[in-house]
């Protein structure tokens, strides 16, 4: 490390999101779940999300996405210097997925490390990324990814958790940009005690992998569905009232709302309890599903490539996962929209949707 650059003002130079090629609709999801797609519909906003291929790793679909920011950002992958990857579902308990991606796309110059902070996760590794750029005179882009193959740790059966989530990967490069614009006023957390409320318990070190842990469908998601929705219900709110609150905004200042996605109904039905109107808040959830740590930057990339996020125009970046993790920050969005369009990995049916 050199000398402190605590001045210097980092936002977001491009973005890229990939999704698998295969959809799954609510009719196929419904069938194995024993509910009705119009169930799905009804509760969960969700209508179709993407499932990785056979062969597709984790850090095969973060790799396409990254591969997408870095030609929005205009520089080459060798001029990455630090390479974050948040995710769930990794490649293989270790090494980090970051590295597989790392050599995936070349960035051969780069740190990669991996943050775990379920949904949360790519806020916390952006976190990360940003006070390092701060910090290193020397370090010049960062690249954070979120990226989630949750299909491969799902039990078909369990409506609570087939129904809502899917695959895909999104990621963002982060740079020097012109004050004041940038990201400003993180505030994360965490709560450890609630962290059997979503999880995969087995194939770890406390439940390693063995024929019973693979009976009893100990490596897939189990979730507590009631709790979390309550536990959702108490903590988004709250984030975007103290976010508004430490900086002396009101809802009316916030161009977009971006947040992750558990579930499009909720989500919806909670940002208009909290004065915000559908134009301001990104809502993907109802083609993706949950994403996980790909969720908001999904919806960020979204955001820039629809709504045309112009220089100066406020996002408030807002998430809560299982650890239970939650956290915000603030983004001045500095870039021209034309830079930050999704990329032609998407299949064509979304991208028609999002460059309307």
């Amino acid at each position: 490390m050199t000398r402190n650059t605590a001045d210097r003002a980092i936002g977001v130079l491009g973005m890229g999101t990939y999704l698998p090629e295969r959809i799954r609709t609510n009719a196929e999801v419904a069938r194995a779940a024993g509910v009705s797609a119009e169930w799905i519909s009804e509760r969960t906003g969700v209508h179709t999300r993407h499932t990785a291929a056979p062969d597709e790793a984790a850090s095969d679909l973060a790799a396409a996405a990254v591969r997408s920011a870095v030609r929005a950002a205009g520089i080459d992958a060798r001029s990455i210097d630090v390479l974050i990857c948040a995710t769930s579902t990794p490649d293989e308990l270790g090494p980090s997925t970051a590295c597989r991606i790392q050599a995936l796309v070349g960035a051969t110059h780069a740190v990669a490390l991996d943050v775990s902070a379920a949904c949360s996760g790519w806020l916390f590794a952006t976190k990360v990324a940003h006070d390092w750029l701060r910090a290193d005179e020397t370090a010049r882009y960062a690249v954070v990814v979120g990226v989630e193959a949750y299909s491969k740790f799902l039990n078909p059966a369990d409506r609570g958790t087939a129904v809502l989530f899917a695959d895909g990967a999104a990621a963002a490069v982060l740079g020097t940009v012109a004050a004041p614009h940038g990201f400003t006023d993180f505030v994360l957390g965490s709560d450890g005690t609630l962290a059997d409320l979503v999880l995969i318990a087995a194939g770890g070190s406390r439940n390693p992998a063995s024929a019973d842990t693979l009976l009893d469908g100990g490596h897939r998601i189990r979730m507590d569905g009631r709790a979390v929705s309550h536990f959702i219900s108490d903590v988004f709110p709250q984030l975007v009232h103290d976010a508004l609150d430490r900086n002396g905004l009101a809802v009316t200042d916030i161009k977009r709302l971006i947040a992750h996605q558990p579930n499009p109904v909720v989500l919806r039905q909670l940002s208009r309890e909290l004065g915000l109107t559908d134009d301001q808040v990104t809502v993907i959830g109802d083609a993706v599903g949950n994403i996980g740590a790909a969720s908001a930057p999904f919806a960020l990339a979204t955001a820039a490539a629809e709504h045309g996020l112009q220089p100066g125009d406020l996002a408030l970046i807002t998430v809560f996962g299982a650890g239970m993790t939650w956290g915000t920050v603030l983004l001045q969005w500095s870039g021209a929209p034309s830079l930050h369009t999704t990329p032609d990995h998407v299949p064509h049916h979304l991208l028609e949707r999002l460059l309307a």
